[in-house]
């Protein structure tokens, strides 16, 4: 498995990128100034293990307690880092934006990738309204209410409506004209969330009433009403039991992507890409599993604090025997972290609508795929993508439904190009990036691929069975759309020899009308962005 980064400079590397983005049929129209850290930054701060390892903790530990946490997180978080190395390998062979649709469609077919790209876009469009609208909950339960004592008990769809307006709205203002900013917001909160992760540990364990380890691996069903009615029925299978559990470490440990949606502005992005999906998988992992082991140990009382439900985490630490400043900025921080998480995450999507709309995918393609000149940023599809996600949270009970999904139609669009690749490895994927996975390639394609069948199978289990309706009517309308539509009007990105030399002409018209705004020389894109 090759893993190390040859010694070159920034202005060598960008340059080379730029001549991998050619060979690809593409124009360099998106700023490239991204390195190692930020690219991994954009995928953790999506990940972001304050979110879904608070928000989704009952998951885990309304199924069998202790263990089911503890065991469950280190199993999701294997199978979550499998699944990252495959896609790891892709896209260091095919570094572009909107990295997940273009893989699908040269390894699998131009159905394949399409496919793809409208799964991958559900999940995020669905995902940033349920971040945002958790920002909003955590917001005015946490800070407004436990910090400032007032009732928002009365509140209801207009405001909830209005908080996720000013959330979206300020994160699409932030990456439309503020890429320096918003980059520098996505390396904070890779430093943030850790620092606060850690801070959360200590005090969850000064706290502890002692040391009791023997906690995480105690397998106790909390099933039923037992565990607070987060599984409505109790249930006697323990490998189902233990396979929900998974959906805590698999509903946080997704949205790696993110670094792959950015290759177009990173440097060295065939290196550095694969990188930054890994790494953030292997960081969130280690990390949030200390984080929610060491929730388990602090509960007073494992059987009282089940009965907490979706509320258990925040009983436990409304309840924690601390200083209220430091209870106030826990509150705070993980308010500014799910708020960041929602950043990047617009950051991610935009690059794919830029990346499928570029190839006619999306209707009004012309529109969503222009770039703005100043700012280097997909405009259009930064307010599009922040508009489709607000209105996809106002018809409550499908939302509800969908957002519990969300992660699952990522998983499953991550898996897809993965899967494409075992059958095309070796055939007619020859032509591969510096890293490599070797003999593990087409083993990691198998497990991705069964684990796809399983995180459907326990993703649909009561209470989200309604997903089964909304699975299936979202997979017949997007068959029909294929057969009656797409299939002749879609292209797909260039493939061919053929198609991608005829397309260096119009990328050499293309990169010229940035010609006015291009930094002077000497400079990269980048340092003359920074210093507008």
């Amino acid at each position: 498995m090759e893993n190390a980064t040859p010694a070159v400079s920034d202005a060598a590397a960008i340059a080379e990128d730029v001549a991998v983005l050619h060979r690809m049929g593409y124009a360099q129209e998106l700023s490239r100034g991204m390195k190692v850290f930020s690219n991994f930054a954009v995928s953790f701060a999506v990940i972001c293990i304050l979110a879904g390892g608070i928000t989704s903790f009952q998951l885990a530990f309304s199924a069998g307690g202790g263990f089911t946490v503890c065991i469950g997180w280190l199993v999701g978080g294997i199978f979550a880092l499998i699944v990252a190395a495959g896609m790891g390998q892709i896209a260091s062979a095919y570094p572009t934006a909107g990295g997940l649709y273009h893989w699908s469609t040269i390894l699998g077919g131009r159905g394949w990738g399409w496919a793809t790209a409208w799964t991958n876009l559900l999940g995020y469009i669905i995902g940033i309204g349920s971040v945002n609208v958790g920002v909003y909950l955590l917001f005015t339960q946490l800070v407004l209410t436990n910090m400032f004592g007032i009732d928002v008990s009365h509140w209801g769809f207009w405001q909830q409506l209005a908080g996720m307006i000013i959330a979206t709205a300020s994160q699409a203002a932030l990456n439309h004209f503020c890429l320096r900013e918003t980059r520098l917001l996505t390396d904070f909160s890779g430093y943030f969330i850790l620092a606060v992760a850690l801070v959360l540990v200590i005090v969850m364990l000064a706290a502890a009433p002692g040391f009791h380890f023997e906690r995480l691996v105690q397998f106790t069903n909390y099933t039923g009403a037992a565990g607070g009615g987060v599984y409505p029925n109790h249930l006697h299978s323990v490998v189902l039991i233990f396979g929900l559990s998974l959906l805590l470490p698999l509903y946080t440990i997704t949205g790696y992507d993110a670094s792959a949606h950015t290759a177009e502005e990173t440097v060295h992005a065939q290196w550095n890409v694969p990188k930054g999906i890994i790494s953030s998988v292997v960081i969130s992992t280690i990390f949030g599993w200390v984080m929610v082991c060491s929730f388990v140990l602090a509960m007073p009382d494992m059987a009282a604090a089940a009965k907490n439900g979706g509320n258990v985490f925040f009983a436990l630490l409304s309840g924690l025997p601390v200083p209220g400043w430091i209870r106030g900025m826990l509150y705070v921080s993980i308010v500014i972290a799910n708020y960041l998480c929602g950043l990047a995450g617009v950051t991610a999507y935009s690059r794919l609508m830029y990346a499928f709309s570029r190839d006619g995918g999306l209707p009004f393609s012309k529109y969503f795929r222009r770039v703005h000149r100043r700012y280097r940023t997909p405009a259009h599809a930064i307010w599009g993508g922040a508009i489709l996600a607000t209105l996809a949270t106002l018809y409550s009970p499908a939302f509800n439904a969908l957002a519990t999904g969300a992660a699952m139609f990522l998983y499953i669009a991550y898996i897809m190009p993965v899967a494409a690749g075992f059958l095309a490895e070796g055939k007619h994927w020859t032509e591969f990036g510096p890293f490599r996975l070797g003999p593990f390639s087409k083993p990691f394609a198998v497990i991705a691929s069964i684990g796809c069948i399983g995180i459907i199978y326990i993703g649909i289990q009561p209470p989200n069975d309604i997903l089964i309706t909304y699975i299936v009517g979202i997979v017949v309308v997007l068959g029909l759309l294929w057969v009656l539509l797409e299939r002749r009007r879609f292209q797909g990105p260039p493939v061919s020899a053929a198609e991608i030399a005829a397309r260096q002409a119009e990328i050499r018209a293309e990169e010229a009308e940035f010609a006015a705004f291009a930094p002077p020389a000497g400079t990269t894109l980048a340092a003359a962005q920074e210093s507008d």
